[in-house]
């Protein structure tokens, strides 16, 4: 196991549209890449990891959410957004945003065209936090974060704590 560093906000990988994975870069390296990722996302608690959250400014994420109580894996390089309908709200929190939680509106289903860790063509249909989970990794690769998704008193009041962390130590 390989863990990778978690960078943090306003880190500039974070601020940037990650560039999408060729077909020549699917092999061993990405796939021992993804493994650490794995390996990162779950030993920082986390339901999701995208590339540029570990510095890499690439289009991928992997996540894994559960379902009822089984782990559920799954990579998606180069994501694209189908279709999306219905609306959720729900406290959202961010591996690049350490002890900053919030609520933000998300759509509820998400149907999601990507690659595996092969290359292979995949598309899913998901709702709930699945779909949670993959908007807001999908950002990431955009080069969206979550406070771009606060309204603007919920953004200035998570900036503010930010600053807060900052200055007290508390925030790499």
């Amino acid at each position: 196991m390989a863990l990778m560093r978690i960078v943090h906000y306003p880190e500039p990988v974070l601020l940037t549209v990650g560039k999408p994975v060729g077909d020549g870069e699917f092999g061993a390296d990405l796939e021992r890449t993804v493994a650490d990722m794995f390996d990162t996302m779950r030993d920082a608690g986390g339901v999701g990891l995208a590339a540029p959250q570990v510095g890499l400014s690439q289009r991928f994420f992997v996540m894994d959410v559960a379902k009822e109580g089984q782990p559920d894996p799954q990579v998606f390089i180069n994501p694209e957004i189908m279709s999306v309908e219905g609306e959720q709200i729900g406290d959202e929190g961010c591996l690049s945003f350490p002890g900053l939680y919030q609520s933000v509106k998300r759509d509820m289903r998400v149907i999601v065209r990507a690659q595996d860790v092969k290359g292979e063509l995949i598309e899913r249909d998901l709702t709930d936090l699945a779909a949670r989970c993959v908007l807001h990794e999908t950002d990431h690769c955009d080069g969206i974060v979550f406070l771009d998704r606060m309204t603007a008193l919920k953004r200035e009041l998570a900036k503010r704590k930010i600053k807060h962390l900052q200055k007290t130590g508390k925030w790499e």
